[in-house]
């Protein structure tokens, strides 16, 4: 890869746990992820950089898009304690996704569109006759990712991806982590 120079703009994703530096065109092995080859996602974004300018917590957001699915090179494990004949061998793979950063820097969409959504508000009807939906994305999220964005989420959003859990997903820490949101919300 060429060398960076001062105009270039970075950022610190974070994708399955881990934290990576990344520039605009970039390809990087990660963690398996759940999004399907071909297709676009936002990993959560930590820091934004460049043209000698730094944001913490930026309003921005990066696009990413998964190349693929692949298994890394094996690992060989081998156990051995002389004199006793005793010999173990496996192996390990890891499955990886590889992707490409296509964006940084993009304005949030959901910022804008959140006071658009607050001017229609003088009908209460609509408001309460609708279902609460689990929040957007929800079906893709990690259970770490649910047990960490849920604190943020409205009490309704939380009882809606509860619902959606126990009918669809069924992961255990996902609920137990929603069940414990409610309960502080409920108890506030």
């Amino acid at each position: 890869m060429a060398t960076k120079t001062k105009s270039e703009s970075y950022a610190i994703i974070a994708v399955g746990g881990k934290q990576y530096v990344v520039h605009e065109g970039e390809r990087l092995l990660v963690d398996r992820l759940a999004t399907d080859e071909g297709k676009t996602f936002h990993p959560q974004l930590l820091f934004v950089g460049g043209d000698g300018k730094a944001q913490l917590n930026p309003s921005a957001t990066v696009t990413a898009r998964v190349v693929g699915h692949l298994r890394g090179e094996k690992v060989r494990i081998g156990k051995y304690r002389p004199k006793s004949g005793y010999r173990r061998h496996t192996g390990f793979r890891a499955a990886l996704s590889q992707i490409e950063i296509e964006s940084i820097g993009a304005k949030r969409a959901a910022a804008p569109a959140a006071p658009k959504k607050e001017t229609p508000a003088p009908r209460p009807t609509e408001a309460a006759a609708a279902p609460a939906q689990p929040p957007r994305g929800y079906a893709d999220l990690t259970v770490a990712e649910i047990s960490e964005k849920s604190k943020r989420w409205k009490l309704e959003s939380a009882e809606a991806a509860l619902a959606y859990e126990r009918a669809h997903a069924k992961r255990k820490g996902a609920i137990a982590a929603l069940e414990a949101v409610i309960e502080t919300k409920k108890g506030h």
